[in-house]
């Protein structure tokens, strides 16, 4: 799961244009719609604030 963290986002948009499933909302406040996402991590990759962080599933540890 991603997460666009809203204090360092700049709304440049590319996040939005590269999602290929259309999971990120192109009209600000930038949001991922966690139905949609793939996890693919083509926005992290493409992002060039390092806004988008991967949340851990915190199930499998001990």
């Amino acid at each position: 799961m991603y997460t666009i963290e809203e204090d360092i986002c700049v709304s440049c948009g590319l996040c939005a244009d590269e999602c290929p499933t259309g999971a990120i909302s192109p009209i600000g406040p930038y949001r991922i719609d966690q139905e949609k996402c793939s996890g693919c991590g083509q926005c992290v990759d493409c992002c060039p604030v390092e806004a988008i962080i991967e949340q851990k599933d915190n199930k499998d540890q001990v």
